[in-house]
């Protein structure tokens, strides 16, 4: 038998070593809090198109609401959908941007906004319609939604 060289107890403390290292647990990095996306600018509406704008309010952090500008008949029910808009509340008022095409506006008597908002997927709220009588863009302040029935 040969005698144990030098290096063997030193090639084995040194494996031992990684093998631990790479057990430990690494301490937890402090996470980093996202910050809320930045919104690009809009984009320019081309030379056909109008746009409805303003703000909503109310609406609780993560819900998604859904605005649409319907063509609606006598009745008022929806005969057409003229443009939509999806978005998500970041529990502050909620700019909105709907783009639609004014040709399209003027085939239908009476044209409304509508909107609703969904969390976990329940309705709950709406925005009582809105009707829009020009097909011009327009500004339309702040609305508020109402809880769903």
């Amino acid at each position: 038998m040969k005698a144990p060289t030098p290096f063997r107890p030193l090639i084995l403390l040194s494996l031992l070593a990684v093998l631990s290292a790479c057990t430990r647990d690494t301490p937890e990095q402090p996470v980093a809090v996202a910050a809320p996306p930045v919104q690009a600018a809009p984009t320019p509406l081309q030379a056909h198109q109008r746009e409805l704008t303003g703000s909503l309010l109310n609406i609780p952090l993560a819900a998604e609401v859904e605005l649409a500008l319907l063509a609606v008949d006598q009745r008022g029910r929806p005969h057409a959908t003229l443009g939509t808009a999806q978005l998500r509340s970041n529990g502050t008022p909620l700019d909105f941007r709907l783009v639609f095409d004014p040709q399209t506006f003027s085939k239908h008597s009476r044209v409304e906004l509508h909107g609703r908002a969904n969390q976990a997927g329940k309705l709950i709220l709406r925005l009582p319609p809105q009707p829009i009588i020009q097909a011009n863009s327009q500004t339309l302040g702040a609305l508020h939604l109402v809880p769903a029935p």
